[in-house]
Formats: C-alpha cells, sequence, structure tokens
C-alpha cells in the first residue's frame, strides 16, 4: 500500500454536497455546488501541487519584480557585462588560432589538418596529464589510445542502427552491456543498452520508468524521489519528459539522503526512487538498501546512479575496501547507469544503462509503426549511433580485462584514502562525510573554502566548486596515482591553507566570489539567465 496522498482528501466533497443541499432552492444548489466544486478544485491544486506556495509564490514574486523598469535595466546590464565578459576570456583562450567562419574554398591537406587539429588541442590553461585536474580525464595510455584510434578508424563508419548492414557492431554492443551487467551482479535477466553518456542513460531510465508506470499503473502526473544530491541529470530528464523531481535533503553529518524524508516524499504519483553510488559533489554513497526496501515495499522501481563510480564502485569490495550492497544483489534495486567513459577508461562519448528485467528495457525503447518510411524502432534517443565508440568502449574493455581494472580500482582508492587522510589532518578544513570511492569533498568552519580553490587554482590546480554549503571536491582518477602527484596536492593544500589561517576573516576575491555570491541570490533565474550566457559563449565566433 502506498503511503497517503493529498488526492484522497478529496473523495468526501460529494458527500458534503448531498448533506448541504437539503431543502434548498434550485439557485441555492447551484450556488452551493459551484462553491464546494470550485473549493474541491482549490483543495485538490493545493494537496497535488508539486511544490509548496512558498516556492511558488517566491518565483512568482521574482518574474514580477524584473518587469519593473529600474530591475529590468539593472538586470540587462548585468548580464550584458557577464556576456562580455564570457566572449572575452573564450578570445583570449584562442587568440592564437584563427576562425573559419565559411568553408575553405579547397580541401585542406591531411598535414595541413592535423597540424591545426594540435594546435586547437594545445588551448587550455591546466596541465591534466600532469595530474592536476579534478575528474574530466580519468585515464591517460598512449597503448590504450593507439589501439581505441585504430579500432575507431575501422569502425567509424559503421551504424548499429543498419543491424543487417554492421551485426558484428550489434554484438560487441551487447557484450558490453552483458559483461557490465556482470560486473554489478546481474543475472540472467539483467539487460540493457550502450548510450553516449550518463546523461543519456539517466534520462532513458526515467523516459522507460515514465511509460511504464503510465501503461501498467495509470500514472499521468509521475514524479520520481532523488536526494538532493542526484546528479543534474535528474533534473534535465525531469524538464526533457515532464517528471516532476521531488529532492529529499540529506544528513549534514553523513551526506546521505534522509531515508525518514524519504519515505515521506513517496506518494501515489511516484514512478521511481534514485539513490546514487556515489554522489558527485561529496563521493558519498545513500543508503541503498534502504531505498531499495521502499521500493519492495510499495512497488516503486528504484535506480541506482553509479555513472561516476562505474567500474570503481563495482569492483572496490573486491579491491578491498568495506562498502554496502548497493547493485543488483540488493533486492529492489531495478535499474544502474555507469559510464564506461570513466572508470571504465573508454573514448569518451559511451555508457550504459543496465535493467534488472526486460519489462523496464522494453518501455526505454521508441517505436514508430506508422511512418511511411516504414516501421522504426530506436533503443536511445539517437537514430544512428556510432559504431566506432561501440568498437571502441569494446576494445578498452577486452584490453583491460578484469584483473586490469581491479588494479586500476586499487591504484585510485587507494591514493583517494592516502589523500583523504592528509586532508584530515590540515588544522582549518574537513571532509564532508566519508568518501566512499574517490571524490574527496573539502570545506571549512573558519575561512571561506574558495580562497582555499582559488589559491590551489593559481598553483595549477583545477578543482570543483559546490555549492548549497560552499565546498570543493577533487575526483581522483588514474592520472592522480602518478608518482608524486598525491604528495604535491597534499603540499600544496598544507601551505595554501596555512597562509589563509593567517587572516581567515579575509572575504574572497577574483571570480571564485562569483560562486559565493551566486548562493546569496534568491532568485535562481537570474543565475540560469547567467548560464546560458556562458553555453553561448562557447559557441562563440567573431562576426568577421
Amino acid at each position: 500500500m502506498r503511503p497517503f496522498s493529498g488526492g484522497d482528501c478529496v473523495k468526501p466533497i460529494g458527500g458534503c454536497i448531498n448533506r448541504a443541499f437539503g431543502n434548498k432552492e434550485p439557485w441555492q444548489v447551484a450556488a452551493i455546488t459551484a462553491t464546494t466544486v470550485l473549493g474541491g478544485v482549490w483543495i485538490w491544486t493545493i494537496l497535488t501541487r508539486d511544490e509548496s506556495l512558498y516556492v511558488q509564490g517566491k518565483r512568482q514574486f521574482f518574474r514580477l519584480a524584473k518587469k519593473l523598469p529600474p530591475v529590468r535595466r539593472r538586470i540587462e546590464q548585468e548580464l550584458k557585462k557577464a556576456q562580455d565578459d564570457f566572449e572575452s576570456d573564450i578570445r583570449k583562450s584562442n587568440q592564437h588560432l584563427t576562425y573559419s567562419l565559411r568553408l575553405p574554398e579547397k580541401g585542406l591537406s591531411k598535414e595541413q589538418i592535423l597540424e591545426l587539429v594540435d594546435e586547437h588541442l594545445k588551448t587550455g590553461h591546466y596541465s591534466w596529464r600532469d595530474g592536476r585536474v579534478s575528474g574530466a580525464v580519468y585515464g591517460y595510455n598512449p597503448e590504450l589510445v593507439e589501439l581505441v584510434t585504430e579500432v575507431y578508424g575501422k569502425a567509424s563508419y559503421t551504424n548499429p542502427l543498419h543491424a543487417d548492414l554492421f551485426p558484428g557492431v550489434c554484438k560487441m554492443e551487447a557484450e558490453v552491456v552483458r559483461m557490465a551487467c556482470t560486473l554489478f551482479h546481474g543475472n540472467s535477466d539483467s539487460c540493457g543498452t550502450m548510450t553516449t553518456g550518463g546523461t543519456e542513460s539517466i534520462c532513458m531510465a526515467m523516459k522507460a520508468y515514465r511509460d511504464y508506470a503510465r501503461e501498467h499503473k495509470g500514472i499521468t502526473r509521475p514524479n520520481i524521489i532523488v536526494p538532493r544530491t542526484v546528479h543534474a541529470a535528474f533534473d534535465k530528464g525531469g524538464q526533457y519528459f515532464n517528471i516532476h523531481v521531488r529532492y529529499v535533503d540529506v544528513d549534514p553529518q553523513t551526506y546521505e539522503v534522509d531515508i525518514k524524508q524519504f519515505k515521506r516524499a513517496i506518494n501515489s504519483n511516484t514512478i521511481l526512487l534514485v539513490g546514487s553510488a556515489p554522489n558527485f559533489p561529496y563521493g558519498t554513497i545513500d543508503d541503498i538498501e534502504a531505498i531499495a526496501a521502499l521500493g519492495v515495499k510499495y512497488d516503486i522501481p528504484v535506480h541506482v546512479d553509479a555513472c561516476l563510480g562505474s567500474f570503481v564502485v563495482a569492483l572496490v569490495r573486491h579491491a578491498g575496501y568495506q562498502l554496502r550492497p548497493f547493485d543488483f544483489a540488493v533486492k529492489g534495486v531495478t535499474s544502474i547507469s555507469a559510464d564506461t567513459h570513466k572508470y571504465g577508461f573508454a573514448p569518451k562519448g559511451s555508457s550504459v544503462i543496465m535493467y534488472s528485467q526486460k519489462k523496464f528495457k522494453d518501455h526505454q525503447f521508441t517505436v514508430t509503426t506508422d511512418w511511411p518510411g516504414g516501421v522504426y524502432g530506436s533503443p536511445t534517443v539517437n537514430g544512428s549511433r556510432a559504431g566506432g565508440i561501440i568498437a571502441a568502449c569494446w576494445a578498452t574493455m577486452m584490453s583491460f580485462g578484469y584483473e586490469g581494472y581491479l588494479e586500476a580500482t586499487k591504484r585510485i582508492v587507494d591514493t583517494a584514502r592516502y589523500i583523504e587522510r592528509g586532508v584530515r589532518q590540515i588544522d582549518g578544513i574537513f571532509v564532508f562525510g566519508k568518501p566512499a570511492t574517490s571524490v574527496i569533498a573539502l570545506g571549512s568552519n573558519v575561512f571561506d573554502i574558495f580562497r582555499l580553490s582559488d589559491a590551489l587554482c593559481k598553483l595549477g590546480w583545477n578543482l570543483n566548486p559546490l555549492q548549497f554549503p560552499s565546498g570543493i571536491h577533487i575526483c581522483i582518477t588514474d592520472m592522480h596515482t602518478q608518482a608524486g602527484v598525491a604528495d604535491r596536492f597534499l603540499a600544496d593544500v598544507r601551505s595554501c591553507t596555512a597562509e589563509i589561517m593567517k587572516d581567515p576573516g579575509q572575504p574572497v576575491v577574483g571570480k571564485m566570489a562569483l560562486y559565493g555570491m551566486a548562493q546569496s541570490i534568491p532568485d535562481r533565474s537570474v543565475i540560469g539567465d547567467v548560464t546560458r550566457l556562458f553555453l553561448h559563449s562557447m559557441y562563440y565566433t567573431p562576426q568577421k
């Protein structure tokens, strides 16, 4: 039985009308009926609204306030300044490059093209090859690069949409999915598909469960329950598929989702429960067993987002570390997303979405039966898909093998634990929660943590800023397992923190100050507008 839903309150309205009529005149009956029905609609709206009155009221207030001429002019001025700053940064980064605004009159030679490619790839301010970047590049082995480059070249023209032309590529994809399912303790019924990345894997799961709930449970106003720390791809999926995402706060000590609040958030329109293994901000793992137990109790599917954890979280227990069960071995877990292009070390653009049963995967597919071009079906968002990426991912997994991935997992988690221990010994900063695999998030109760981020940035480190609360994190990859990298990082954190502690009350300045300021702006739509300007700037080309 599901928890109480607001819609259950509206059922007695009909009985109230009958009792109210009595011996009333027809016009009185009409008035009472209209009032009662409208009241019932209002109650229904209030009780089934996905957002609180406070949230909706605040949004409406800012929407109206921004229409006032002085406010609108000030916002436009600030947005124009942000746009100019973004485009200026792009111009500086690419100032040594020439922009091509139209096709060359004659095609360039191979040598010319390769020279241009090298020039473009040299832009950027951070040395990721030296392990100074959080996440982003999870491994770099020249021999593996040579292998996947050759494999991709051989399969670059293939497209699994045409299974009759390229059955071998389809077999490769099937084997990638099966090998991944095996790593995550899937049985013979487990299944899935490859996708172009974690976001598509997550969106495909949301689409599958939306359609499954609509067909089998008649749910037309779906919502999903997720931790506040879940990946932003779930919000994107909610926007794409008109699914309301109900966020549940995490415990302020463990930074794992609060299971009691999680349970209270469930209602009769809930189509999916979600947990992270681990989450992106803090690297902690939610109590998947508890979430799955709720899924079993209320007959709701449970998705585990292991996109970031990938093969490391799948193998960390085999590497000798303790970890609570989280995968298909847990009763109630019905799907898992995992990125092969992270700790699977495959080329960018590959991930897997896995299901415990085909009945869920069936609703991921899109089928069009009445198109004049013929019956059309596709397993993921894309119709045509890059067979070269599938082949390169398959080749990477076959090259590493189980032992290769296990050794990489041990290197990465050993390094992460070493850095975590070192950070915990530094006065003035703390570690959020208990990191489960490879992410270590830092905060401070003494000074603005973005001052540390700014100081490390000046030394060549590129870390991820966090908000609500302020923090920074480093995601350990195989790049950080190189000799001396972890020690250099800890030494720089120690020296920078010691310098900051000489005057801990000093505010952060420069661009890092924007992160703290952005958190204090109550109208989040303004932050959205700035973010859109940044995205536009990525496509900047000069007018001439």
